[in-house]
């Protein structure tokens, strides 16, 4: 049952079950999606039956999870992506469960290819304040290392699904948008400024890369960006460039749940989408996956099942549009 849905031209939003809403898309309709599966523990977003979260084991959302799992392969148009942000499930001792393994067998069951994982870089102590793991406590370094192991990072797995690509996604001259925090390395300036006999720091060489592009002809603006984001490990991805979502959680929410960062996100439909391309979100919760595409010229369809996410998805999402607006470029905090 669809409780509340807001149409137009640019978005579609629905807030009801993902699945009562995908089997009602048209076959092969949607150029990209990009979204976090709710993780296997009994409530961590709601107490709903609904919630797809809510099972006793991970064997029995993997049930769950695969019939959706049967309407993204429907609904993507051949040779395009899936990008899923996903991480290991682990306990308060820090054990941990290989979650993305289960992920990537169902989607090359149902016609999806595997073609990259993208380690996200997490700051260790920020994970330790946020999930209480006890394996990154420092005292247990003192007392006995075997119980301490590195922070646990997130992925994003790429499927493409199997078929020939219609319509390519083309970048004319690469990309030129860098979301991020350190779009230029130490040794990019270094490189650059011995080659050309300069003494620019990052910032300056930045500036100057975004003038040269102006000419509208392939720089080396482009070739840093590609190869930033070829990295097999985002690592400066920032934590705090997420939508407003406090205000949407309720009594009943087990876990801080935070959403995902703008960059990811950006990052995904820069690269996967041609402008004016719909992009999917089956798990939409504040609207981060319908907020990037609109304010990156895309079109998109969120479902989210949670009440008080999918108002907060519609506050947000008034402000799409305007994202850059008055914003000198993408490097900065939103």
């Amino acid at each position: 049952m669809t409780k509340q849905q807001l149409i137009t031209d640019e978005y579609a939003i629905y807030n009801s079950d993902c699945m009562e809403i995908l089997p009602t898309l048209k076959d092969e309709s949607i150029d990209l999606s990009v979204y976090s599966p709710p993780f296997a523990n009994l409530y961590t977003y709601s107490s709903s039956e609904r919630d797809m979260s809510n099972c006793d084991s991970t064997k029995d959302f993997l049930i769950q999870y695969e019939y959706l799992v049967k309407e993204m392969a429907r609904v993507t148009k051949p040779g395009r992506v899936n990008c899923i942000h996903i991480t290991d499930l682990i306990d308060i001792k820090g054990t941990l469960e290989d979650f993305p393994h289960e992920i990537i067998k169902l989607h090359k069951k149902h016609g999806f290819l595997f073609k990259n994982r993208i380690t996200v870089w997490k700051e260790p102590l920020k994970v330790r304040i946020r999930t209480m793991v006890q394996s990154l406590m420092h005292k247990y370094i003192m007392e006995d290392a075997t119980k301490c192991f590195p922070a646990n990072p997130d992925y994003i797995l790429i499927f493409k699904k199997k078929g020939e690509t219609k319509i390519p996604v083309t970048h004319q001259f690469g990309i030129d948008e860098y979301f991020g925090d350190i779009p230029i390395l130490p040794n990019m300036l270094k490189a650059w400024n011995n080659a050309n006999n300069t003494n620019l720091d990052a910032d300056e060489l930045w500036e100057y890369l975004k003038k040269v592009n102006e000419d509208d002809k392939v720089t080396k603006l482009n070739h840093y960006i590609w190869q930033r984001y070829a990295s097999g490990v985002w690592d400066d991805i920032r934590d705090n460039n997420v939508l407003p979502f406090r205000d949407s959680r309720e009594e009943d929410d087990e876990k801080h749940i935070t959403p995902t960062q703008l960059d990811v996100i950006d990052r995904c439909v820069s690269l996967w989408s041609n402008p004016g391309e719909v992009v999917l979100t089956p798990f939409m919760g504040v609207g981060s996956e319908v907020y990037s595409p609109l304010s990156l010229g895309r079109k998109a369809i969120g479902i989210e099942l949670k009440d008080s996410y999918y108002k907060q998805a519609i506050i947000n999402l008034d402000h799409a549009k305007s994202r850059f607006k008055n914003k000198k470029n993408q490097l900065e905090i939103f």
